[in-house]
């Protein structure tokens, strides 16, 4: 069978507020012209490429169309797209370099949140008939599961306060982190990713090719995901069966780093369980997506970090992750290692 690895990667820093139109022409471009750097490719060595991102956020259809001027009109392309995640696109890469269609991928992701209120929008993808048209934004329906694993004493906020810190490397005491006001109880700002723009953009290899372009590939031996009931009422909150699942058959829990996609802080402690990760791994040694979450890039940077990690020979097993819907409906694992 094809084996595969990550041989770059390369993320635009995250702004609350870009210049850049809901395009993400402005975005990629600079972060294709990275990853082109540290591999030694050009646009003509890519065989397939693949995209993430959300005509709603963007707020028009066929939005990722425009994408595509960053790869450039010439020589023609073999190009796809995903209304997801770019993890989710990363994954169509993976499967088409498994068929033997091609031997170089790249995959991106990308999103401009500014252009509109995402707690707001982020109610679209909830059920159309009970949910949506109460209009519950993200911030809230993950104070609801916060407390509902405080009150089923799963965690405690003290717990939640120590992710934030740790992910954000803050030094403060945790007394003083505790006594800033809630924005959602019990959820405070910090234990909340930030709303900003950015993109992130992967490249993939098969067999030899891999090797050629990087010295200490990061070979893909597990890759799954898995889907939760979108049903709010429906499933239990304060655990991720998908996250679990796809864990268990990517063979997550043997990790050394996870990069764990939780934008708030308790879905960290909820992945890590769930997982079954090693009290010695290391999470999140980027700061995760509480330091930068863009939409539709966030979760491919999460992979990418993990990627990085092998890369650069400070781990030989690390895990990847991503999560889309509301509280952990979505989960998608990404398991790498050295050879």
């Amino acid at each position: 069978m094809t084996e595969v690895a990550v041989v770059g990667f390369a993320q635009a820093p995250a702004e609350r507020r870009s210049t850049s139109t809901t395009s993400g022409v402005e975005m990629l471009v600079p972060v294709f012209q990275q990853i082109y750097r540290a591999t030694g490719l050009t646009k003509n060595d890519i065989g397939f490429w693949c995209s993430g991102s959300s005509d709603y956020l963007a707020g028009r259809a066929f939005s990722f169309v425009s994408a595509v001027d960053a790869i450039g009109a010439f020589p023609p392309v073999m190009e796809s797209h995903v209304e997801m995640d770019g993890a989710w696109a990363l994954y169509e890469a993976w499967v088409k370099l498994l068929t033997g269609e091609a031997s170089v991928a790249l995959a991106y992701g990308f999103g401009k949140s500014s252009a509109g209120h995402l707690r707001r929008l982020l109610a679209l993808q909830l059920d159309p008939y009970l949910l949506a048209p109460l209009w519950p934004d993200s911030v809230s329906i993950a104070a609801l599961q916060a407390r509902l694993g405080i009150e089923a004493g799963l965690w405690t906020e003290a717990d939640m306060a120590l992710v934030a810190a740790r992910s954000l490397a803050d030094p403060r005491e945790l007394a003083e982190l505790l006594a800033e006001p809630y924005v959602a109880d019990p959820l405070r700002a910090r234990d909340c990713a930030p709303v900003g723009d950015g993109a992130a953009a992967v490249v993939i290899a098969a067999g030899e090719r891999a090797s050629e372009l990087c010295a200490r590939p990061a070979w893909i031996t597990g890759f799954e995901h898995r889907i939760d009931s979108a049903a709010l009422g429906a499933r239990d909150l304060t655990s991720a069966p998908s996250a679990a699942a796809a864990g268990r058959a990517a063979a997550a829990a043997r990790a050394e780093v996870a990069e764990l996609h939780a934008p708030f802080t308790h879905q960290e402690l909820i992945l890590r369980r769930e997982l079954g990760l090693a009290q010695d791994a290391r999470i999140n040694p980027s700061g995760g997506a509480l330091s930068s979450n863009p939409m539709f890039a966030a979760g491919l940077a999460r992979i990418g970090c993990a990627a990085a990690e092998i890369m650069a020979g400070r781990a030989d097993v690390a895990v990847g992750h991503a999560t889309s819907g509301p509280a952990l409906q979505q989960n998608l694992i990404c398991v790498l290692e050295a050879r």
